[in-house]
Protein backbone atom coordinates (compact mmCIF):
# COMPACT_ATOMS: atom_id res chain seq x y z
CA UNK A 1 0.00 0.00 0.00
CA UNK A 2 1.40 3.42 -0.34
CA UNK A 3 2.00 4.87 2.84
CA UNK A 4 -0.46 7.72 3.07
CA UNK A 5 -2.79 4.88 2.82
CA UNK A 6 -1.11 3.00 5.83
CA UNK A 7 -1.16 6.05 7.50
CA UNK A 8 -5.01 6.86 7.39
CA UNK A 9 -6.16 3.39 7.31
CA UNK A 10 -3.64 2.64 10.54
CA UNK A 11 -4.94 6.00 12.27
CA UNK A 12 -8.58 4.63 11.68
CA UNK A 13 -8.15 1.30 13.33
CA UNK A 14 -6.40 2.75 16.32
CA UNK A 15 -8.11 6.18 16.52
CA UNK A 16 -11.44 3.68 15.97
CA UNK A 17 -10.18 1.47 19.25
CA UNK A 18 -9.02 4.15 21.65
CA UNK A 19 -10.71 7.55 21.30
CA UNK A 20 -6.75 8.85 22.04
CA UNK A 21 -5.11 11.40 19.36
CA UNK A 22 -1.45 10.48 20.79
CA UNK A 23 -1.78 6.77 20.61
CA UNK A 24 -3.41 7.15 17.11
CA UNK A 25 -0.49 9.55 15.76
CA UNK A 26 2.38 7.11 17.72
CA UNK A 27 0.75 4.11 15.93
CA UNK A 28 0.50 6.47 12.13
CA UNK A 29 4.45 6.79 12.58
CA UNK A 30 4.75 2.98 13.24
CA UNK A 31 2.58 2.69 9.93
CA UNK A 32 5.63 4.00 8.05
CA UNK A 33 8.04 2.34 9.81
CA UNK A 34 8.32 -1.50 8.23
CA UNK A 35 8.78 0.67 4.84
CA UNK A 36 11.15 3.94 6.24
CA UNK A 37 13.76 1.07 7.51
CA UNK A 38 14.38 -0.11 4.18
CA UNK A 39 15.53 3.35 3.06
CA UNK A 40 14.45 4.55 -0.22
CA UNK A 41 13.73 2.57 -3.61
CA UNK A 42 14.97 5.41 -6.15
CA UNK A 43 18.29 6.47 -4.12
CA UNK A 44 20.09 3.30 -5.18
CA UNK A 45 19.80 0.47 -7.03
CA UNK A 46 16.31 0.03 -7.13
CA UNK A 47 16.88 -3.91 -7.62
CA UNK A 48 18.80 -4.31 -4.60
CA UNK A 49 16.44 -2.43 -2.79
CA UNK A 50 13.60 -4.64 -3.86
CA UNK A 51 15.15 -8.13 -3.37
CA UNK A 52 15.52 -6.75 0.69
CA UNK A 53 11.88 -5.32 0.94
CA UNK A 54 9.19 -7.18 3.02
CA UNK A 55 11.86 -9.04 4.59
CA UNK A 56 13.27 -8.43 8.77
CA UNK A 57 11.80 -5.18 8.47
CA UNK A 58 7.90 -6.37 7.85
CA UNK A 59 8.34 -9.67 9.94
CA UNK A 60 5.46 -9.64 12.61
CA UNK A 61 7.00 -11.49 15.41
CA UNK A 62 9.71 -8.80 15.74
CA UNK A 63 7.16 -6.29 16.39
CA UNK A 64 5.21 -9.13 19.13
CA UNK A 65 8.32 -9.03 20.95
CA UNK A 66 8.98 -5.81 20.84
CA UNK A 67 5.41 -4.89 22.31
CA UNK A 68 5.83 -8.24 25.12
CA UNK A 69 9.41 -6.27 26.55
CA UNK A 70 7.69 -3.15 26.02
CA UNK A 71 4.85 -4.02 28.20
CA UNK A 72 6.70 -5.71 31.09
CA UNK A 73 8.95 -2.63 31.18
CA UNK A 74 5.32 -0.66 31.30
CA UNK A 75 4.55 -2.62 34.40
CA UNK A 76 7.54 -2.51 35.81
CA UNK A 77 8.18 -6.27 35.95
CA UNK A 78 11.46 -5.41 34.65
CA UNK A 79 14.26 -3.32 36.02
CA UNK A 80 14.69 -0.08 34.08
CA UNK A 81 14.04 3.95 34.45
CA UNK A 82 10.50 5.09 34.77
CA UNK A 83 9.84 5.29 31.39
CA UNK A 84 5.60 4.63 31.30
CA UNK A 85 5.56 7.27 28.46
CA UNK A 86 8.34 6.30 26.20
CA UNK A 87 7.51 2.63 26.42
CA UNK A 88 3.38 3.24 25.31
CA UNK A 89 5.16 4.86 22.52
CA UNK A 90 6.87 2.28 21.72
CA UNK A 91 4.25 -0.06 21.68
CA UNK A 92 2.18 2.14 19.06
CA UNK A 93 4.79 2.57 17.17
CA UNK A 94 4.98 -1.36 17.26
CA UNK A 95 0.92 -1.88 16.94
CA UNK A 96 1.14 0.15 13.93
CA UNK A 97 4.07 -1.47 12.33
CA UNK A 98 1.46 -4.50 12.15
CA UNK A 99 -0.65 -2.88 11.25
CA UNK A 100 1.14 -1.97 8.37
CA UNK A 101 1.97 -5.60 7.62
CA UNK A 102 -1.40 -6.89 7.60
CA UNK A 103 -2.50 -4.23 5.13
CA UNK A 104 0.59 -5.49 2.91
CA UNK A 105 -0.41 -8.57 3.11
CA UNK A 106 -3.56 -7.88 1.15
CA UNK A 107 -1.45 -6.64 -1.54
CA UNK A 108 1.39 -9.01 -1.56
CA UNK A 109 3.02 -11.13 0.48
CA UNK A 110 4.90 -10.74 4.00
CA UNK A 111 6.97 -12.54 6.20
CA UNK A 112 5.00 -14.42 8.98
CA UNK A 113 6.69 -17.25 11.05
CA UNK A 114 10.46 -16.17 9.77
CA UNK A 115 11.65 -13.07 7.81
CA UNK A 116 12.04 -15.66 4.56
CA UNK A 117 9.10 -17.03 4.31
CA UNK A 118 6.18 -15.14 2.85
CA UNK A 119 2.17 -15.27 2.67
CA UNK A 120 0.08 -13.09 1.72
CA UNK A 121 -2.89 -12.17 -0.58
CA UNK A 122 -2.89 -9.55 -4.14
CA UNK A 123 -6.04 -7.82 -4.00
CA UNK A 124 -4.85 -5.27 -5.58
CA UNK A 125 -2.16 -3.10 -7.60
CA UNK A 126 0.20 -1.23 -4.74
CA UNK A 127 -1.16 2.82 -6.08
CA UNK A 128 -4.17 1.12 -7.81
CA UNK A 129 -7.90 2.71 -7.66
CA UNK A 130 -8.84 -0.34 -6.43
CA UNK A 131 -6.16 0.36 -3.19
CA UNK A 132 -7.75 3.35 -2.41
CA UNK A 133 -11.41 1.57 -2.43
CA UNK A 134 -10.38 -0.68 -0.57
CA UNK A 135 -8.67 1.95 2.11
CA UNK A 136 -12.15 3.86 2.15
CA UNK A 137 -14.19 0.90 2.80
CA UNK A 138 -11.90 -0.34 5.42
CA UNK A 139 -12.73 3.64 7.10
CA UNK A 140 -16.08 3.12 7.05
CA UNK A 141 -16.43 -0.53 8.22
CA UNK A 142 -14.21 1.23 10.85
CA UNK A 143 -16.44 3.81 11.53
CA UNK A 144 -19.46 1.94 11.35
CA UNK A 145 -18.58 -0.32 14.20
CA UNK A 146 -17.03 2.06 15.87
CA UNK A 147 -20.56 3.92 16.03
CA UNK A 148 -22.69 0.92 16.48
CA UNK A 149 -20.38 -0.52 19.06
CA UNK A 150 -20.75 3.15 20.71
CA UNK A 151 -24.66 3.08 20.77
CA UNK A 152 -24.07 -0.36 22.67
CA UNK A 153 -22.62 0.91 25.94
Amino acid sequence: MKWVNHQVLTGVIVYAATDDMLLTIYSMAGAIFPDKVEGNPHAGNYWSWRSRHRGWSHWPLLYLGLIFFLSRLEEGQLTALPTADLTTIGIYICIGALLHIAEDAVCGKVPLLTPYQKVGVRLFKVGSVPEYLFTIAAVLLCYGLRTHFSFLS
